[in-house]
């Protein structure tokens, strides 16, 4: 019988991927969106309900005869407040099963909030009597993608992380590595925690080159400063909350922090993860002058 798995954040990019990768599996999908109105293209994949982790009165019925969470929250001041009403909502349902998405060095000492927060989120879910599993990936290549307008018109784009290296991985890895997790027996990968990364560690000068080799003309990338790269996220609308814990994250880049690489996408999935070649070549078409 094939078992129910609800997924969170379900219009998000990781789980949007996710939703492709269980696509054809012996699953039934639950599609968890805040608004139903942006539900429309996920109508055909997974059932559709509504509810709000920011309201645990919300998500009684959408937990109802649910077997496995797929556990996404919003980086925000709010994301343990999240986390727990999610999984309260999965013990009061009976879920039997938990895969959770924190991040890469998720510590109560992390040298960022958001690594912070979602340390007492895994700490909660560890302790909660349930089923678990918990991903921690690095940097998404897809950030890469909010530079496309830059590089289409510039050949450029600017980050303050300076020289750091840094581990990075496709998103489509990630959601690949969830749904190994989801689609093996709920005991398989109980009580693990998997830091998933790229297949090695680069400089944004070097991704620089690999998107030019693929695009077949020049791009650079531009270090720029803390202050300069906050005050563009602020005039592109992202919240200060947002900017500021991005800020975080880039100066621990630079202490060396994000230099670090895993086996776990291998031992997941029996090959090695999609290296940012592969990335560039996928999406070219997005950081192609426009014509």
């Amino acid at each position: 019988m094939s078992r129910t798995v609800l997924i969170t954040g379900a219009t998000g990019t990781v789980s949007t991927a996710l939703i492709d990768a269980l696509e054809g599996a012996d699953v039934r999908l639950r599609a968890l969106v805040r608004d139903a109105s942006r539900a429309d293209g996920l109508r055909d994949r997974a059932e559709v309900v509504v509810g709000d982790l920011d309201d645990p009165r919300s998500l009684a019925p959408a937990f109802e005869g649910v077997q496995d969470l797929w556990l996404l929250t919003p980086n925000s001041p709010r994301a343990p407040e999240n986390s727990m009403n999610a999984v309260w909502a999965a013990r009061q349902a009976g879920v039997e099963r938990v895969v959770r998405l924190s991040v890469i060095g998720a510590a109560h000492d992390a040298p960022n909030r958001s690594g912070r927060l979602h340390a007492l989120s895994d700490q909660e879910l560890e302790r909660s009597g349930l089923r678990w599993t918990i991903l921690r990936p690095h940097w998404f290549m897809q950030n890469l993608l909010n530079e496309t307008g830059d590089i289409a018109a510039t050949g450029t784009f600017s980050l303050n992380v300076a020289s750091s290296r840094v581990g990075m991985i496709d998103v489509r890895d990630i959601a690949e590595c969830a749904a190994r997790v989801l689609l093996d027996a709920p005991d398989r990968h109980h009580g693990r925690t998997y830091t998933l990364t790229g297949p090695r560690s680069l400089t944004f000068d070097e991704v620089a080159a690999e998107l030019g080799r693929v695009l077949g003309r020049p791009v650079a990338y531009l270090p720029v400063s803390d202050e300069a790269k906050h005050k563009t996220l602020l005039g592109h609308g992202v919240p200060e909350w947002i900017a500021d814990m991005l800020e975080e994250y880039a100066r621990a880049y630079v202490s060396g922090w994000g230099d670090v690489t895993t086996d776990a996408v291998a031992g997941l999935l029996g090959r090695p993860p999609r290296d940012v070649a592969d990335f560039a070549r996928d999406h070219a078409a997005r950081f192609a002058p426009a014509v």
